[in-house]
């Protein structure tokens, strides 16, 4: 998948997920990502927030960088 892609879709999880209250929202975006994004995808953006994470909402990043992480 183009980072690009990647980097729409999640963002707009997390764009989704960011009336909820904090801990809602951020348990909400990495079960969403775990549930319906293959392991690949799932190896790309944990890669990509690793290296960075660019333009990566950043309730996304902090929901998929939790201990207990979308991989």
């Amino acid at each position: 998948m183009e980072n690009r892609d990647m980097i729409r879709m999640v963002n707009q999880i997390a764009a989704f997920f960011e009336a909820y209250p904090r801990p809602d929202a951020l348990k909400g975006v990495a079960d969403h990502v775990k549930k319906f994004w293959d392991p690949r995808m799932r190896k790309q953006l944990k890669e990509y927030i690793d290296g960075g994470g660019k333009d990566i909402s950043p309730l996304a990043i902090a929901a998929l960088s939790r201990k207990t992480k979308a991989s």
